[in-house]
């Protein structure tokens, strides 16, 4: 098999992870349009009732389906290691792996979420009035959850080799696809809530059979053999330490939105009206930002794995300086605008509405710059593997926006509840910055150990002497990779096992064991 193209690991980084933002930002703007315009279908065709009634589901789905998504983007990052590492066998056996675990939680999904439904949406105190519509939509909404992991994992696993075009193509098709069929089993079938809830089922049911296609038909490096299928504990292990944490990151931001919206029920319906308009205009704004973090969890997954540790760094440091530059762009466009902006929501008559709306829009605005550092960090910590911390910051922004919608909250009202996004923002980045000097260190460490045994000319390496290998693993803390039954030989870095047996000048083997202490890079062994 010819070596394709590992487009994130050549060429100017801040130029790289730019290009592959670009359709991870435009398929987010794809979906928020989608949204927008499925509320306009139902709320026309069937009414406010069945719009709220959607609208409620919306926390629920996203506890469960979120959770979900983030472990199938989990599951890739292994995926984008080895095939930056150029291990092809272990990219293989990694989206054996991630399809095995993928399969497996979208079938506890679909038998156990639609039973948890309507007890959840009682306990969410859904109006009487809206509870059986509701409950209908979100069932039939887990019913096809397998559709929507399987795409999500299809389109994670694509990106992971450094393909974000093809999902962007396949999400917009999927959507436009979602919207004809919300037209036809709602406003001219008349099927309701229901019908809407099907027609995102079978828009991304063809999703997944469209990347399926393409994966067969083009990307022979993501062919699973028959030999692969036979996938170790430790392999799905490795998976999940990787995907659970990122699957509850998601899940504990839906709580704090549960809690953020029975607050806002509270206050009455401008505050509730004010919210959701801002909020629509804030998904936008924020788009650039989410889609620079993903870009560069794939960027740092794929170098880590192809040992270009100083491009690493340049790339998550010019990525830090664009989410700045974008932040300040994203602030003041929605300071000078925002009012205009939210009026296309709520119309000219609720001016009271467009005040608080704008109120919103300029405290999250002007602390953007924190929003930017806290994508960048994230993706850069999930792209080494390093998913506890991240996840850590999910728990730091539920306290944040339910602190704040629970003591703020009634202390000042909405503009209290305002402060919530800041404020999360804000302690999750305090979790980060240190998280991320530890790795910035941790892979200066690798950078010297791999120095020291590279392979490229072994030679050399076995010309260095003992007292210079324990001088230079002494000054540096150096450490060693530890390969084990939970990694394809050299998985991650392909040359470290052949580095490991050059010989020293007296013939004897390099001994490893004692120059530079060991640690875990599989995420199996340590020492």
């Amino acid at each position: 098999m010819s070596q394709p193209k590992k487009t994130l690991t050549v060429g100017t980084p801040w130029r790289v992870i730019l290009l592959f933002t670009v359709p991870l930002l435009i398929g987010n703007i794809v979906q928020q349009m989608y949204h927008v315009i499925d509320a306009v279908v139902v709320g026309q065709s069937l009414g406010v009732n069945s719009l709220a009634a959607v609208g409620v589901t919306g926390s629920l789905l996203f506890l469960f389906i979120g959770f979900a998504w983030g472990m199938t983007s989990g599951f890739a990052i292994p995926t984008a290691q080895a095939y930056g590492g150029g291990n092809y066998a272990a990219v293989r056996r990694s989206v054996a792996a991630g399809t095995i675990l993928t399969a497996g939680i979208s079938l506890l999904l679909t038998v156990s979420a639609p039973f948890l439904a309507e007890p959840l949406l009682r306990l969410m105190r859904t109006p009487t009035e809206l509870l059986p519509e509701a409950t209908t939509f979100a069932v039939i909404s887990f019913l096809g959850a397998a559709s929507t992991m399987f795409f999500n994992y299809l389109s994670a696993i694509i990106r992971a080799i450094g393909d974000a075009r093809t999902p962007l193509i396949f999400l917009i098709v999927s959507c436009v696809l979602n919207i004809a069929l919300v037209v036809l089993f709602v406003s001219i079938m008349g099927h309701g809530v229901g019908g809407a809830a099907f027609a995102t089922v079978l828009a991304q049911l063809g999703a997944v059979i469209g990347c399926f296609w393409y994966l067969k038909a083009k990307l022979p490096v993501l062919h699973v053999e028959r030999k692969d299928w036979k996938v170790s504990y430790q392999e799905l292990s490795h998976h999940l330490r990787i995907g659970v944490p990122m699957g509850f990151q998601a899940s504990i931001i839906a709580i704090g939105t549960v809690v953020v919206q029975v607050k806002l029920n509270e206050m009455g319906a401008e505050a509730v009206a004010a919210y959701t308009a801002a909020t629509r205009v804030d998904g936008l704004a924020v788009a650039f930002l989410a889609s620079l973090g993903l870009a560069v969890s794939t960027f740092v997954a794929q170098n880590y794995g192809a040992r270009q540790f100083g491009r690493i760094r340049q790339g998550v440091r010019q990525s830090l300086v664009m989410a700045t530059v974008g932040s300040i762009v994203l602030a003041v466009t929605l300071i000078a605008a925002g009012s205009p902006i939210v009026r296309m929501f709520v119309g000219d008559a609720a001016e009271n509405v467009v005040s608080m709306a704008h109120w919103y829009l300029v405290v999250n605005g002007v602390l953007y710059f924190t929003l930017g550092l806290l994508f960048v960090l994230r993706g850069a910590l999930q792209g080494l593997g390093r998913t506890f911390v991240p996840m850590m910051t999910g728990v730091t922004e539920l306290v944040g926006r339910v602190g704040a919608a629970i003591i703020l909250g009634s202390y000042f009202g909405f503009s209290g509840i305002v402060w919530g996004n800041p404020i999360a923002w804000i302690a999750a980045v305090v979790l980060l910055w240190p998280a991320w000097r530890r790795a910035l260190r941790d892979i200066r460490s690798d950078e010297l150990a791999f120095d020291l045994i590279s392979t490229e000319n072994a030679p050399v390496v076995a010309g260095v002497s003992e007292a210079e290998r324990a001088a230079a693993a002494s000054m540096t803390q150096a450490e060693s990779v530890v390969v084990t039954d939970a990694c394809e030989p050299a998985a991650l870095y392909p040359d470290a096992i052949l580095a490991a047996t050059a010989a020293e000048p007296d013939g004897e083997p390099l001994d490893l064991e004692q120059s530079i202490p060991k640690r875990e890079v599989c995420g199996v062994t340590t020492n």
